[in-house]
């Protein structure tokens, strides 16, 4: 009932293909890309999130309690190698089976 009261048309071959200038495109818009890569991409993104996390913990070493700051800091690198030793026995660091 939704498709036959929305104004929207069926897609044709005109509104799906990209504008260059009324030519016709040299190349498929929509390239894929390796999910492999993707993966590597995110863990990167997520490791490199946490080494900015751990840049301040060393900062507050003067300021805070030490055995609170060193209770917190392995609590911190404890689960930052978890992750890694995971992310390396499910096989997701091998770039090629």
């Amino acid at each position: 009932i939704a498709m036959m009261m929305s104004k929207k048309m069926i897609n044709n071959r005109e509104k799906n293909s990209p504008f260059e200038c009324g030519f016709d495109p040299k190349s498929y818009s929509r390239m894929p890309f390796s999910i492999q890569f993707f993966l590597i991409a995110v863990i990167f993104m997520i490791f490199d999130i946490e080494i900015a996390l751990i840049i301040p913990i060393v900062k507050i070493l003067n300021i805070s309690n030490l055995k609170i700051w060193l209770t917190s800091t392995m609590t911190f690198l404890f689960i930052l190698l978890s992750g890694l030793y995971h992310e390396w026995n499910q096989g997701a660091l091998k770039w090629a089976n």
